[in-house]
């Protein structure tokens, strides 16, 4: 539901939680998540105390989305996939719509037209193998059990999760190893805390001691990562 307080412009998403979360999406974006019963005085009372904190944080996510770059599906453009980059090199009868080999991404000539789709395909296949694999790791390490494991289009979000289940945006296929990492280990410790508490950040700690590293390479980089 879209809502607007004052100045603000916001998405409002009431659930059965017990505490009021605001988040700055990646387009700068506002959403609030909050508890069901939660009424428009408390709402607009709790948005004017972190009024400061949403717009520094706005004016900050435009600044770092200058760093965006949209690729060309041309010959020798750079494309990522798991942080390294590959050139892309564009052939007739391929074989594949779009591959990986020798240290190229080799695209079909027939398939130029659509090489977005192609690339998103193929983040979403390689990242339905890889991002569960890495799931499976951490899971063990915080003594929970997602259900499922998506791969998909998430907007501005990196990841989201259901009552028993992830989801994980394709873009982090671009990212290396230790950004999913960060990433999956964050969803999952929300399993046990449900806020960003100091108690949440002390379950990413334990497993993840350097977490604060790729959290802040993710915020400063995050742009980066796309095609």
């Amino acid at each position: 539901m879209i809502c607007a307080y004052k100045n603000m412009n916001f998405r409002l998403a009431k659930s059965e939680r017990k505490t009021l979360s605001i988040y700055v999406e990646r387009d700068g974006s506002l959403t609030v998540r909050a508890p069901k019963d939660i009424t428009d005085d408390k709402l607009g009372e709790i948005l004017d105390r972190k009024r400061h904190w949403i717009h520094k944080s706005i004016a900050e996510l435009e600044e770092l989305n200058k760093t965006k770059v949209l690729r060309q599906f041309v010959n020798g453009e750079g494309f990522l996939y798991l942080g390294k980059s590959y050139r892309l090199r564009i052939e007739k009868g391929a074989g594949k719509p779009l591959s990986l080999s020798k240290g190229y991404f080799v695209l079909d000539e027939s398939h130029v037209s659509r090489a977005k789709a192609r690339f998103v395909e193929y983040y979403k296949e390689n990242g339905k193998r890889y991002i569960p694999a890495r799931v499976e790791h951490f899971r063990k390490k915080l003594g929970v059990n997602p259900e499922k494991v998506r791969v998909m289009e998430l907007s501005n979000r990196w990841a989201s999760r259901g009552k028993r289940s992830l989801n994980f945006h394709w873009k982090l296929m671009l990212a290396r190893q230790s950004i999913i990492d960060y990433v999956i280990v964050h969803e999952l410790a929300h399993f046990i805390q449900a806020d960003h508490s100091p108690r949440f950040w002390e379950y990413i700690e334990s497993v993840m001691p350097n977490y604060r590293e790729k959290k802040n390479w993710l915020r400063t980089n995050g742009a980066y990562l796309d095609i």
